[in-house]
């Protein structure tokens, strides 16, 4: 039995086995947490397979968590579904609508005509899903990166998501959070990648929006940043890294999903991040380099294949679980090798 969290190192669940939970959330039901994300777990170098389905865990105290299964089985028979496994499936979010009760997930693809949204719903956080919208362009935008969220208050839906290669988005939610209502807004607009801001994760705090985004470096790790606003269309005001003492400027080797506040704490806010190359160990430095120059803007983008830093293998990703410390407006994230729900009021 597991006791503690220990950040960047290999997390195993109650059978012993890898978690695969990748991109991942959690969410509380009934007294019960569930981690769900990428299942990676065949993804590895030349397999052709980008995610294995949508898999979930469930805990009774986020240390040790037992395999649910696939809630979001891959479709392995039709090439074109946004569940193939050679499709690029990222970053699973579920909300539960409060008035139906029903479970609402978003998943984000890379398919080969653009980056897609599609939505699947169930009665049960374990499934099974139906899909109700496939392959849909959110506001007519190649949709990226997301995070959403719910107000507690009246429970009105939001969309934050990287418009690829551009800017960030907050798009309203429809009522039933199956779709946008056309009303956004348009916020951190960069020229190109690595600098365009994906992976939003949004979390509030004494009555003010967080955002922490990452640079556009694919699995590469690179410097996070933190922003406030007073409210979910911004405006934004981008804080600090929220990493003060990695010197590699990689996040501490990793990229930030989700943020967990959790229910029974007073003021603990938790940072799930995926270390996806736990091999890689340089700075953010040639990485960066590297995107700057395949996406040069005014023509000089180049397609064609490139040379990868280090071997891509996602089968062995690793998590990096880090709790907020506050300082003022300021979020940031100090390095633990240990740390335990339990030191927290």
């Amino acid at each position: 039995m597991r006791k503690s969290f220990t950040p960047g190192q290999v997390w195993l669940d109650t059978d012993g086995k890898r978690i695969q939970a990748h991109g991942g959330s959690l969410i509380e039901v009934d007294g019960t947490f569930y981690w769900y994300g990428e299942n990676k777990e065949r993804s590895t170098p030349g397999s052709g397979i980008w995610h294995w389905g949508v898999r979930c865990y469930s805990s009774p105290d986020l240390y040790n968590w037992t395999d649910r299964g696939l809630i979001i089985p891959p479709d392995v028979d039709d090439p074109c579904s946004p569940l193939h496994p050679a499709m690029s499936l990222d970053r699973p979010h579920i909300l539960r609508h409060r008035g139906s009760g029903r479970y609402v997930c978003w998943i984000k693809v890379m398919s080969p005509a653009g980056q897609r949204s599609s939505v699947l719903v169930a009665d049960d956080i374990l499934g099974p899903y139906e899909m109700v919208g496939r392959d849909l362009k959110p506001l007519g935008m190649n949709a990226g990166d997301f995070d959403l969220v719910v107000d507690p208050t009246d429970g009105k839906g939001y969309y934050y998501f990287e418009r690829v290669h551009s800017e960030l988005i907050c798009a309203d939610l429809t009522d039933d959070y199956t779709g946008v209502t056309g009303y956004y807004s348009t916020h951190f607009p960069l020229v190109q990648p690595p600098y365009v801001r994906e992976a939003p994760a949004y979390f509030a705090r004494d009555g003010r929006h967080y955002l922490v985004t990452s640079g556009t470096t694919g699995y590469y790790p690179n410097p996070s940043e933190v922003a406030v606003a007073p409210g979910y269309h911004g405006p934004w005001t981008v804080l600090n890294d929220p990493h003060p003492d990695d010197s590699s400027r990689s996040s501490y080797q990793s990229q930030v999903s989700s943020v967990f506040r959790h229910p029974h704490k007073q003021d603990l806010y938790i940072a799930l991040a995926d270390r996806w190359l736990p091999r890689y160990t340089a700075s953010s430095e040639a990485a960066i380099a590297m995107h700057a120059e395949r996406f040069a803007p005014f023509g000089g983008h180049h397609d064609g294949p490139w040379s990868e830093l280090t071997e891509i293998d996602t089968s062995i990703a690793d998590y990096v679980w880090l709790p907020f410390r506050f300082d003022g407006e300021r979020a940031l994230l100090d390095w633990h090798d240990e740390w335990r729900v339990e030191d927290y009021a």
